[in-house]
């Protein structure tokens, strides 16, 4: 490792999340700095570049993870350019945090996992920051304690202010609902095996052609069962909220009570107006989380398996938008790699 000791990376896809990531990287997280970025915008990536010491801009990102000076990837391209990616940071052995989805199917994610286990070790940590929201992790640690007894039940709310032109009725899955998929995975301890959609009137708010809201029912193999109400064009804010209903009790988190005002007549507080206003703190909490383990050697956090479970689970509920009626989710066994 360069300069001192830190952890050099190469960031390949400088968009929307990328960009952040760089960002993050190089003025948020400790033991790390940004060796290299990738896009096929060349202008923007030369741009980046210049802005951050030491850097180095690349079109391919192959020769970026080859480039001296890198010692890790973090992958923030489309969903449909990750396996070869990850592939390719299978051969050099180097360690990966991957952006959702791992990638955009079980079948190729499923390929991505073979090949993984082929190297003996784990190298890809996927990008699921709810784990790291300090509301998450505590609803999490207060399972764990079994004091409010079985999870029967798990309620969710997801709303975005609008979708961005071009947003499709499977997106409201592949990209929103596969939070919940992996939130609830995570949460309960246990897999998804049933996705059913329900599907409303549209909200007035929707572009024109975007079923939205969805109401999408998961069944888990310990017998609990998950709603998710997704609604994308709510229009007034984003909000993530979770209650789980115990044996003994329940517990809610995303209430987003933290700051209370009482003024002029009215009481009230603010509504974050997009995720990585809400979870910049996850986000932030995630990347020192990845770069801590990468330094001491180790690979942590959501792994390939949690990526190809919640394709599978995606597809699933693709289906079930289409076809309507539950859709069963299709699972090979879980390796003892993964275990």
């Amino acid at each position: 490792m360069a300069r001192g000791g830190t952890l050099g990376v190469a960031v390949i896809g400088t968009g929307r999340m990328g960009a952040d990531h760089v960002r993050r990287l190089h003025e948020v997280t400790n033991g790390a700095h940004v060796a290299a970025v990738v896009d096929v915008d060349a202008e923007r990536v030369k741009r980046i570049a210049d802005g951050i010491e030491g850097c180095s801009a690349y079109t391919d990102p192959a020769a970026a993870m080859a480039s001296d000076g890198v010692d890790a990837v973090l992958i923030a391209s489309p969903g449909s350019a990750h396996e070869a990616a990850l592939l390719t940071a299978f051969e050099l052995d180097l360690p990966v945090l991957c952006e959702k989805p791992l990638t955009p199917g079980s079948a190729s994610a499923l390929r991505v996992l073979e090949a993984e286990r082929r190297l003996g070790h784990r190298r890809v940590q996927v990008g699921f920051m709810r784990r790291y929201d300090a509301e998450y992790t505590k609803l999490k640690a207060l399972l764990e304690t079994g004091r409010l007894g079985r999870p029967l039940m798990l309620h969710n709310r997801h709303r975005n202010v609008a979708t961005p032109p071009g947003f499709t009725s499977e997106m409201l899955i592949n990209d929103s609902v596969v939070h919940e998929m992996d939130i609830t995975r995570w949460l309960l301890g246990q897999e998804i095996t049933a996705v059913t959609v329900l599907k409303p009137t549209p909200s007035g708010n929707a572009p024109k052609g975007l079923q939205d809201p969805q109401f999408v029912l998961f069944e888990t193999a310990g017998g609990a069962i998950v709603d998710v109400e997704i609604n994308v064009n709510c229009g007034f804010g984003y909000q993530v909220q979770a209650e789980v209903v115990c044996e003994r009790g329940t517990a809610r988190i995303g209430d987003g009570h933290a700051l209370v005002t009482n003024t002029a007549g009215r009481w009230g507080g603010t509504i974050a107006q997009d995720f990585t206003e809400r979870f910049e703190d996850a986000y932030d909490r995630q990347m020192q989380a990845w770069v801590d383990a990468t330094r001491r050697g180790e690979v942590t956090g959501p792994s390939a398996w949690d990526g190809y479970a919640t394709a599978a689970v995606c597809e699933a509920g693709v289906r079930a938008q289409n076809e309507g009626g539950r859709v069963e989710v299709e699972l090979v066994e879980r390796p003892a790699f993964y275990a």
